[in-house]
């Protein structure tokens, strides 16, 4: 059995306004939409290779989804990247020489519309540490929603076999 690579990646989003949504993405990707139609946009990147869509239908905009990013080449890159993105008045906050999720990384955050975070990073390399602004759960940290959801402390004495049962918040 041959390993197939995948040529491409696709994910799909459902938006709350699909002209926003276009707009944003227009000035992100630097690129028009490939396809527009009612209700539905396509991009298809080159680089990196990616083919995203949108749907607009308010309905199933999801919440606390987390976040995607792009990882970059070169330092020269992100810091080009983040310039554009200065312009363009589309930048939420940067973090140079952090070291954040066990890496230290150069990064910046971007928002669409609807409130999907996107992060551009250079990767530097691997550490075993986070920054201790990450460690105290700060609602701004990269990898935690922008809102910082206080869950309530449980011994494991207290955990039952029912604690786990679908639809109880445990899983």
């Amino acid at each position: 059995m041959s390993t197939a690579v995948f040529p491409r990646m696709h994910t799909s989003f459902y938006v709350s306004n699909l002209a926003a949504t276009v707009n944003f993405y227009n000035t992100f990707f630097g690129q028009s939409a490939d396809k527009i139609e009612k209700g539905y946009a396509k991009y298809i990147l080159k680089e990196p290779s990616l083919i995203i869509s949108f749907i607009e239908n308010p309905e199933r905009v999801q919440s606390n989804f987390g976040h995607l990013g792009f990882q970059v080449a070169t330092k020269e890159e992100m810091e080009e990247r983040l310039a554009i993105a200065k312009e363009q008045k589309i930048v939420d906050r940067e973090e140079i020489g952090t070291a954040c999720c066990y890496a230290v990384q150069d990064k910046f955050w971007v928002n669409d519309p609807d409130g999907i975070q996107w992060e551009i990073y250079y990767f530097h390399e691997d550490v075993s540490f986070n920054d201790p602004h990450y460690e105290m759960q700060d609602a701004s940290a990269c990898c935690m929603p922008h809102h910082a959801v206080e869950k309530p402390k449980v011994a494991l004495s207290e955990i039952s076999k029912s604690s786990c049962e679908p639809g109880s918040g445990c899983c």
